[in-house]
């Protein structure tokens, strides 16, 4: 499993050297997440309406190692975005990908642009 998780690397604005589209606006559902798979990674990239922000994490949830984390709930703790695994409810921000829980893992975030309807995703390659 060393290999799966090696490669996902939180990747901050500055440091996005390829920016790639991952389809449209309506491809992705409002207030909820869907998965895309670039190269060998899955990425979970949420639309939330109310604020007109999007993000992007590591489809693979780092607790039970299970590629589920597009299925589980958003909202917001204290006004950080958060994402919950829909199997055991360990929540991270999606901004940064810190585990909210306390615990040591935490996930993966990339940056996420919007232009002229298309949704791009930032990697480091």
């Amino acid at each position: 499993m060393e290999e799966i998780v090696s490669q996902y690397q939180t990747v901050k604005p500055a440091e996005v050297n390829s920016w790639v589209k991952v389809g449209l606006i309506h491809d992705f559902p409002e207030n909820a997440g869907a998965c895309i798979k670039y190269k060998s990674r899955q990425i979970a990239v949420y639309h939330f309406t109310r604020t007109q922000k999007w993000y992007a994490c590591q489809n693979l949830c780092p607790h039970k190692m299970e590629m589920v984390l597009s299925r589980g709930l958003i909202g917001d703790t204290e006004g950080i975005p958060k994402l919950a695994c829909p199997m055991h409810k360990k929540t991270f921000s999606l901004e940064d990908g810190s585990n909210l829980n306390g615990e040591k893992y935490s996930i993966a975030t990339y940056p996420v642009k919007i232009e002229e309807g298309n949704v791009y995703i930032g990697f480091v390659e």
